[in-house]
């Protein structure tokens, strides 16, 4: 395989896996619906993500993730479920997309680089969901449901058609996010002085 293609394949992998960070399922959806229709070729071991069954499964589960942000409480309640699932998620989305590596280079770039950017941008929007339930007593929640509705989808189908595109795009999303909860984290690590009199 060229090395152009290992660079594609990466920032096919990066791409979704960023997305899934906003929706977990919708990524998938637009991988399975990738397979499906012969737009890519599910790698070794992935066959099963081009199937009609998981179509049926993600499709069901897209729908109901993106309508349940609406839903109070339950938004904020999701979070909770969808950062360990949206790192599964990522994992998956960065390692289906390597193909003829080594399992454990593969699976280990799935997991580290897939993976952990699903979870930060994933850890990124519950915090802000977070904020803007404090802020505004959850009604501007419908609004970041709405926002990373259409990140989600925009970006799954963007990253299909222009991956190194979105995986920057990403990548430089990531960097703004770790660099601002590194910052948030040391401000409330930071020992607190008392007042001179």
């Amino acid at each position: 395989m060229e090395p152009k293609l290992y660079i594609l394949s990466g920032a096919l992998g990066l791409a979704l896996a960023a997305c899934s960070g906003f929706r977990v399922f919708v990524p998938l959806l637009a991988a399975n619906l990738a397979y499906l229709t012969g737009f890519l070729a599910p790698s070794p071991g992935f066959a099963w993500l081009g199937t009609w069954a998981a179509f049926g499964v993600l499709a069901t589960a897209t729908v109901a993730e993106m309508l349940a942000y609406y839903v109070p409480v339950v938004d904020n309640f999701l979070d909770t479920l969808t950062t360990p699932a949206s790192f599964i998620a990522g994992t998956l989305l960065m390692t289906s997309a390597l193909p003829e590596l080594d399992p454990m280079l593969r699976w280990g770039l799935g997991i580290l680089v897939g993976g952990g950017t699903a979870g930060l941008i994933q850890t990124g929007t519950s915090l802000l969901r977070a904020g803007s339930t404090v802020t505004t007593g959850g009604l501007g929640n419908p609004v970041l449901a709405t926002a990373e509705n259409l990140l989600a989808v925009v970006g799954s189908v963007l990253g299909l058609l222009l991956p190194v595109l979105v995986a920057v795009a990403a990548l430089g999303f990531v960097v703004y996010l770790a660099v601002r909860l590194l910052r948030r984290g040391r401000r409330l690590l930071a020992p607190r002085c008392p007042a001179q009199p």
